[in-house]
């Protein structure tokens, strides 16, 4: 199976690679240019609409959003054990939560980094204190998003929040976050990924 992993160093799509060494799973890594002027060459948006990354083709087949191509990815490769398996009582969680990363963590902290001022009421993602204390009541019951189990939907949301609390401090510490970001980040496939990256970005 033919898979092509479409990343820049530094940005949203480490994600992704985080992932594919946690599945194991062979790839050819493209690297995208996002910072030339002008961005990303054109024929890129025949893969990813907006010229961003992360994006895949498999098989010839082209996905973006980090949502998508975690839900891709790990049906695809079931033996990792990365994904509930329909009929689960924990795969309705685990998608929501995945989707609950793009749809609300990402665009929350973009709006605090940049100091955006809105009513919660006029906007979909809802506000900053909310998601904080979704993630707080989750994470003090169980100590993955899911219950006990760990799946990629700690991974995304995991890196999200590894950098919120440790790297931007847009996030303030507490056990319950801590706790979730050392079994997330400290597993050696994220160690792998950042070794790579870094080694990309000459670091």
């Amino acid at each position: 199976m033919a898979l092509e992993f479409y990343h820049a160093p530094g940005t949203r799509s480490g994600s992704v690679r985080w992932l594919l060494e946690e599945l194991g799973a062979p790839y050819e890594l493209k690297l995208v240019d996002i910072r030339a002027e002008g961005g990303a060459p054109e024929a890129y948006r025949a893969i990813q609409p907006n010229k961003k990354v992360p994006a895949i083709v498999h098989d010839g087949v082209a996905i973006h959003e980090r949502a998508a191509i975690f839900i891709y990815l790990c049906d695809a490769f079931p033996e990792a054990g990365l994904a509930p398996p329909i009929g689960d009582p924990r795969r309705g969680p685990y998608l929501s939560w995945l989707v609950y990363n793009d749809a609300v963590i990402d665009p929350v902290l973009a709006a605090k980094f940049g100091g955006w001022v809105y009513e919660k009421p006029g906007v979909s993602f809802g506000v900053f204190e909310d998601m904080v204390g979704h993630l707080e009541a989750t994470l003090s019951r169980t100590p993955y998003l899911t219950g006990d189990t760990f799946s990629a939907a700690d991974m995304l949301v995991g890196g999200a929040i590894n950098c919120a609390v440790r790297i931007t401090k847009a996030i303030p510490e507490s056990p319950a976050l801590i706790g979730f970001i050392e079994r997330t980040v400290g597993r050696p496939s994220f160690a792998s990924y950042l070794a790579a990256d870094r080694a990309l970005q000459g670091a």
